[in-house]
């Protein structure tokens, strides 16, 4: 497909307006059409980014701007209908996480994208940070089973506190963050999940009594390994319990470290926070006679890594090339539905009470 390929992005919140960007700034798209139900987001958004258009509906933005691309950044849960819509008019999609809200759902947006043969990228930031993809591929060198121990806790209070009640209205925290890092599990031990467990907790009278803000799964895996993460939105919510990034196996462990020293960056609420690593630590756990330690911790400075926006760019510039060379997403497809699948059933786990045999 030669020229630039043109981009609408549906939903104008803080990640609609840097994939925006992105396709802006990018060598081989042209960004022409914005949708969103709020005129005020998105005309602050189309002023800075002109010439893109703004349309109400997605059906006005097909007409007016015949795309060749859409990234679907609205609630979780219009994301299917979107994709659905978006793919069956001919578009290649990128979609924020989740895929969709069920299972059955993300499978049948996967079965369109093949039947059509259309490019289909889910929104996994991580895969595309050089210091997670490190951080995984040291995991792997730690030996089996391993231990991962992973939180996004987040003290939000204002406009981010009622933006994560509106996000708490279509799945729980576990489930819109968890998708990340049950997919950073699954890379690093390359198992089958067989089973996960969960507790949860509602701290607020401020959302619906079926509704929890606070979450932790448990996994575990056909080679033995385990893990567990947790997720909490609110002003309730400690600094403390902000960030932990840890794996461990028989040979060692390896961390990612906001601060050394003791200094730690409290900023649970600031999306940039979410993606900074700053350090890796690498412990080796080979002892010598005398049962001391071998070798002393490795710190791998990453404070070189990109920005929030640099890594939306990295992401848009890996759905071009997947269209470009037609890259097979076949197991890019599978991994977002097995990481859904597993968040999903730690949900049902936490609602129920019961482990959930995978």
């Amino acid at each position: 497909m030669a020229g630039n390929l043109r981009a609408i992005v549906i939903g104008c919140g803080n990640m609609g307006a840097s994939h925006a960007r992105a396709y802006a700034a990018l060598d081989g798209f042209e960004l022409v059409g914005l949708v969103a139900r709020s005129p005020t987001r998105r005309g602050k958004l189309a002023a800075e980014l002109v010439p893109a258009a703004e349309f109400d509906t997605l059906e006005a933005a097909l007409a007016a701007t015949r795309p060749d691309v859409a990234a679907v950044c609205t609630y979780p849960d219009s994301h299917a209908a979107y994709c659905r819509q978006c793919l069956e008019a001919g578009l290649h999609v990128f979609v924020e996480k989740p895929l969709a809200m069920t299972v059955e759902e993300a499978g049948e947006v996967v079965q369109i994208a093949r039947r059509r043969g259309r490019k289909l990228v889910v929104g996994y930031i991580l895969r595309h940070h050089p210091a997670w993809i490190r951080f995984v591929e040291i995991a792997r060198t730690l030996g089996k089973p391993l231990v991962m121990r992973m939180n996004l806790n987040q003290q939000s209070v204002g406009a981010t506190w009622d933006l994560h009640k509106n996000l708490m209205e279509s799945m729980s925290p576990i489930v819109d963050c968890g998708v990340h890092y049950v997919d950073m599990m699954c890379q690093m031990t390359r198992s089958r999940p067989v089973r996960v467990q969960a507790i949860a907790a509602r701290l607020t009278d401020e959302i619906a009594p079926t509704m929890t803000n606070y979450g932790q799964l448990q996994v575990v895996f056909a080679d033995g390994s385990v893990g567990w993460y947790e997720a909490g939105w609110g002003p309730m919510i400690s600094e403390e319990a902000y960030f932990v990034k840890d794996v461990f196996g028989p040979k060692g462990s390896v961390s990612i470290v906001k601060g050394r020293d003791g200094e730690q960056a409290h900023q649970s609420a600031n999306l940039e926070s979410h993606t900074q690593t700053n350090w890796l630590r690498v412990h080796h756990a080979d002892q010598d006679a005398a049962r001391q330690f071998t070798r002393e911790d490795e710190w791998i400075d990453t404070t070189d890594e990109p920005d929030h926006q640099e890594l939306c760019n990295r992401e848009q510039a890996y759905l071009l090339r997947a269209i470009r060379d037609d890259l097979d997403l076949t197991d890019h497809w599978a991994d977002a539905v097995n990481s859904l699948r597993i968040v999903l059933a730690a949900d049902e786990a936490a609602r129920t009470g019961r482990t959930i045999e995978l």
